[in-house]
């Protein structure tokens, strides 16, 4: 798998990572909401670095102008809830995009530190021969973004495969890549090294879906 650190290069995203993980800002839910939107806008235009671009010829009021585009061929798929904003901001710049969700959550059967991925709502366009990408934004074990691709596989093979995550842990990191191909590409915004003993990202920012939406009902 080819990994993208968008922090390895300082940039303004720095400022929205560090406004992200600030618990004082975090208190402001619509800011937390734009920020990861924000994100998902640097990464869009990163990413479409990497796309298939063909030769096009625009006509102007005064005459014609030659550009190369890329391919609208791009289905952009989030897992609710939380990777809502993060899908709002890819789907700013590749907004001729289709589009897909899909609900995968943690399930603790018997004990807090060990659970399974739960995958139940799914609605997908064909993938066939199409861009995929797969927007998520906590990669904290790897787990969810595996399931996930697995749940897609009925839909078609896609000709290419882009991974998008806000922040991510190492041990995640290190999953993902054992189970998706060399050619899949990774872009995330930083990279921390540990996850707690209940699989999250440890310094992290907490639970994503939580601070961009309000807490879950419990059942």
């Amino acid at each position: 798998m080819q990994i993208h650190n968008l922090s390895e290069t300082p940039s303004i995203l720095n400022t929205f990572m560090a406004e992200l993980r600030d618990k004082n800002v975090q208190k402001d839910s619509m800011r937390f909401r734009r920020n990861i939107e924000r994100i998902g806008e640097i990464m869009g235009y990163e990413l479409s670095k990497s796309l298939e671009f063909e030769k096009h010829s625009i006509e102007t009021p005064l005459g014609n102008s030659d550009t190369v585009l890329h391919k609208k061929d791009i289905v952009l798929c989030s897992i609710l809830r939380a990777g809502v904003p993060l899908h709002n901001g890819l789907l700013n710049y590749f907004d001729a995009a289709e589009n897909a969700f899909i609900s995968a959550y943690r399930q603790h059967k018997h004990n807090p530190e060990s659970f399974e991925i739960v995958v139940e709502y799914l609605a997908c366009p064909s993938l066939e021969g199409k861009t995929l990408i797969l927007a998520d934004p906590m990669l904290a074990t790897g787990q969810s973004m595996v399931s996930t691709f697995e749940a897609l596989k009925p839909f078609g093979t896609p000709k290419e495969i882009h991974l998008a995550s806000v922040i991510g842990a190492q041990p995640g990191i290190d999953y993902v890549s054992k189970a998706f191909d060399s050619d899949v590409h990774l872009w995330i915004a930083t990279i921390d090294n540990e996850l707690n003993d209940k699989g999250y990202i440890v310094p992290g920012l907490g639970d994503a879906g939580d601070l961009a939406f309000g807490n879950k009902l419990q059942q």
